[in-house]
């Protein structure tokens, strides 16, 4: 499993580096057989540390955690925590309802765009019919059963 272990402004040592490593493998280790990487996040807010820690999956999916106490070490421990409570909720579907993929999961590509905001257009002033484009990308997208989505929607926080 690869690991991304950096700090937004803030020096994440080597001895937090291969604790994170070691409590975050156990833990992802432990429920799930094939994980590919995983990437923390370390942030200080005012009077405490935030933890941001999301695994990506064998199976396509992706499991995200925040956590946050006044010590490091402790944010990244309540991190964990939250990570180990949310892949051991859904052990039993990702076991017995999703099966895991013989092979990766397929991504197709699709066009992504980003628009310009309405900021001082009123109702009698129409410029276009058309909403200005600002800049077009190219993004993946997986291809994935109804069930498979679900299950990365509700692991991602998104209901």
């Amino acid at each position: 499993m690869r690991y991304q272990i950096s700090g937004k402004q803030i020096d994440v040592g080597e001895a937090l580096q291969s604790h994170v490593k070691s409590e975050l493998g156990e833990t992802v280790e432990k429920y799930s057989q094939r994980p590919t990487d995983a990437n923390v996040i370390f942030s200080r807010n005012a009077h405490e540390y935030l933890c941001d820690a999301t695994v990506h999956l064998s199976t396509g999916l992706t499991a995200s955690a925040t956590g946050h106490a006044t010590e490091i070490y402790a944010a990244f421990d309540a991190c964990r925590e939250k990570m180990d409570k949310q892949l051991r909720r859904y052990k039993r579907r990702l076991k017995d309802h999703h099966r895991e993929r013989s092979e990766p999961v397929e991504f197709a590509d699709a066009p992504m765009y980003v628009l310009a905001a309405n900021d001082g257009l009123s109702d009698s002033e129409p410029e276009s019919l058309q909403p200005m484009i600002i800049a077009e990308l190219e993004t993946k997208i997986p291809s994935l059963s109804v069930g498979e989505a679900v299950m990365q929607m509700e692991l991602s926080g998104a209901t």
